[in-house]
Order: C-alpha cells, then sequence, then structure tokens
C-alpha cells in the first residue's frame, strides 16, 4: 500500500527520517499518560512486594540458606522465575494497544498532523512504554532493597543489581515485541490476539518443540548426534531452544550473578557432551545477544512495515 493513501492530514508526516526531538516528545507523553493513569505506581507496588514477600518467606523459612550466606542467591533463583512469566504477561499488555489503539480511535492521524513521522512515534512509544516498565521495575527493587538487606542473612547487592539490570533488558525485549505487533494492526482486538499467540508460542509451543524433536528421535525419523554412546538432540535443536526470550533471561543471568555459574567440573562434562566443545550459541554471553536480538529485529520489522501501511 502506498504510504500516502488513507493517511489524510498525517499524509506530510509519514517521512520516513526519524527526529529524536519528535521520538522524545512522544515518548515523554507516553510515560507522563502511564504515571497520570497510576499504572507506573502500581506497577511499582507490585515488583515491591513481589521482592519483600518473597524475602519474607526465605528469611522465615530459609534458615539453612541463611546460615550458608546464600539468601541473595536463593532470592534471585526464586523471583526470576516468577518474573520469568510476570514481566512477559506486563509488557505484552502494556504494548499490544501502544499503536492498534490510536489507529482504531483515528488519533494517530492527529498524532501524525504534528510534526512526527511514523518511525518517531514507532520509537517514542516502544521507549515510552519500555520506561514505564524499566523504571517501575527500578523503583520496586530499590525501594525493597532496604526491606531485603534487612530480613536477609547477606545481601550481595551485584547479585541484586544484575537481576535488576538483566530483567529490566528482557522486559525492553517483550516491550518491542508487543509494541511491534500493535503496529502491524489497525484492530487492538487483532493486536491482542497477536500478543497473546506470542506468549503461547513462547510458554506452551516452544517447549514442545524440544518433546517432538525426542520424539522423531526416538521413532528414527530424524537422527540425533552420539556423542560418547549417548545419543543426544542435533545442535540446531539445542539453538532453537535458545531463541526463547525466557530461556535467554534464564542464561544470562549467570553472567552478572552467582545463579546457576558452573564449576570447572560442570563446565568440563557439559563440554564433553558436546563433543569437546560447548557451541558459542550455547554460551552465556550469547544469550546477552539473543535478547538483543528480540529487542532489534521485531522493531526493525515494525519500522519497515508501519511505514508503508495504509492508516
Amino acid at each position: 500500500m502506498s504510504t500516502e493513501s488513507g493517511t489524510g492530514a498525517g499524509s506530510a508526516s509519514t517521512s520516513s527520517s526519524v527526529n529524536l526531538e519528535s521520538v522524545r516528545a512522544v515518548a515523554k507523553k507516553d510515560f507522563q499518560d502511564a504515571v497520570r493513569s497510576w499504572l507506573f505506581w502500581g506497577l511499582s507496588v507490585f515488583f515491591f512486594v513481589l521482592l519483600v514477600g518473597i524475602t519474607g518467606l526465605l528469611s522465615y523459612f530459609g534458615e539453612d540458606i541463611a546460615a550458608q550466606g546464600q539468601t541473595t542467591e536463593a532470592l534471585v533463583g526464586i523471583v526470576y522465575q516468577m518474573t520469568r512469566v510476570v514481566i512477559p504477561l506486563i509488557a505484552l499488555v502494556l504494548g499490544w494497544k501502544a499503536i492498534a489503539g490510536e489507529r482504531e480511535t483515528g488519533s494517530i492521524k492527529i498524532l501524525l498532523s504534528l510534526p512526527h513521522s511514523r518511525k518517531d512515534v514507532l520509537l517514542g512509544k516502544l521507549i515510552g512504554r519500555s520506561a514505564v516498565l524499566s523504571v517501575s521495575l527500578i523503583a520496586g527493587f530499590v525501594m525493597a532493597a532496604v526491606v531485603v538487606a534487612a530480613l536477609l542473612g547477606s545481601f550481595d547487592i551485584v547479585d541484586y543489581a544484575g537481576l535488576l539490570a538483566m530483567s529490566i533488558i528482557y522486559a525492553v525485549a517483550y516491550t518491542s515485541i508487543a509494541v511491534s505487533i500493535s503496529s502491524l494492526y489497525g484492530s487492538t482486538t487483532k493486536a491482542g490476539v497477536g500478543c497473546f499467540g506470542v506468549f503461547l508460542l513462547f510458554y506452551l509451543v516452544w517447549g514442545s518443540i524440544q518433546l517432538a524433536v525426542q520424539l522423531m528421535m526416538s521413532r528414527d525419523w530424524i537422527s540425533g548426534v552420539t556423542v560418547n554412546g549417548f545419543e543426544r538432540r542435533p545442535n540446531w535443536a539445542y539453538f532453537i531452544d535458545m531463541l526463547d526470550p525466557g530461556n535467554a533471561y534464564q542464561n544470562v543471568l549467570s553472567l552478572v550473578t552467582s545463579v546457576a555459574e558452573l564449576d570447572q567440573e560442570a563446565l568440563d562434562a557439559q563440554a564433553e557432551f558436546f563433543g569437546g566443545s560447548v557451541p558459542f550459541y550455547l554460551q552465556d554471553w550469547f544469550s546477552f545477544v539473543i535478547l538483543l536480538f528480540w529487542i532489534v529485529v521485531p522493531l526493525a520489522i515494525a519500522l519497515y512495515r508501519f511505514d508503508r501501511v495504509d492508516l
């Protein structure tokens, strides 16, 4: 479709250029709207309660953990299991109406009648929604830090800050996916279905892929890889598994926290499992690349598509 068709007053604003001041203005308004609606404060309180609640349970039931001085590590291990599911849900809900809602009501044409290009609007919406979720995470973690430090037998600020930093990157990845999906549809219903489909894809379908591979191997439909007399899944199956943002979030935590750190004996066993060396895409540093992939690629597709769609 031509970029000019159906844009009305906004046709003059569909330039493919990006104006950073314009992006900032859209992002600022989006963030301020969230603050005025108490969305930001609600999310901040939610993360505060989540951290304090888990910390309280650890301090009450985890005497052995506290005695070993591993309370912060245990906290990180439990919290990421919850935020791995909660953050995508919040991000997808935050993002699904970001642009589809504007298109459905027609307010996108008013927005584009101002000196904003379509790319400005898309980038501004992504930054604004990401800021809402990221700053609420920071607020919740900072408010909870004093309580967490007081309740825990030991408090490792590096582990705590590492969990926060990786949670923010994980949140931005899912926000990018949600806002990108929102830009593809002129209906909030369709955008909502798309976002819900993404959640189902990564939390139901993706895990089933590995089970399907094992089943096909057992029926000799595909060949596995035999190493030291043990047959494992082919390398491409492990690569597909690593592309899940949730798995990447889990793995990347070992780069900045003490959670899931492997000793040298475990590393040697892992390398032996793959015939001498672990493929680069299964190493923890590559999980960070995967999270960046889920930020950049959906956005790049959306920038290309939204610049050409009929509004």
